[in-house]
């Protein structure tokens, strides 16, 4: 299985929270990282996103084929955008755009087995892969990417 956690890129400040749209420079960076994505992710890909604007916008600017997941919105935990996704056991790939804290705290799990706090830039990607090695079961950091490095 792929999982690919996608942070919403820049927003604007404002209230309510759920409603705060992309700035000119998270249109930007939206649209590079689509860009990129674009031409390495998977076929059949489901893209998961979560209700607020922010995060809306940035999947449109890959896809207008997306489902909106309110279990990965902005007080999601980990364990409810992991259970969401279906990680590690749906098969095939899974694009999840939303927010922090939950992806970073998804992520360290992901990578040490333990919660902790750790930064995903706006409009990154962390990619991960997992994989069965002599009846081990692996989790792998395929890729991390931030949209100014694009």
């Amino acid at each position: 299985m792929e999982l690919i956690l996608w942070r919403h890129a820049e927003a604007a400040e404002g209230t309510p929270d759920e409603a705060r749209p992309l700035t000119g420079k998270g249109q930007r960076q939206a649209e590079r990282m689509a860009h990129f994505l674009s031409g390495h992710l998977p076929q059949n890909t489901r893209v998961l996103v979560s209700p607020a604007l922010r995060a809306q916008q940035t999947a449109t600017a890959l896809t207008k084929k997306f489902i909106t997941a309110p279990n990965i919105g902005t007080r999601a935990t980990p364990q409810t955008a992991i259970a969401t996704a279906g990680w590690p056991l749906a098969g095939g790939a899974v694009l999840l755009v939303g927010h922090q804290p939950w992806m970073g705290e998804l992520a360290a799990f992901l990578m040490t087995g333990h919660a902790d706090y750790w930064s995903i830039k706006k409009g990154a990607i962390w990619w991960f892969s997992r994989r069965e090695r002599e009846g081990d079961y692996q989790t792998v950091l395929r890729l991390v990417i931030a949209p100014d490095q694009l």
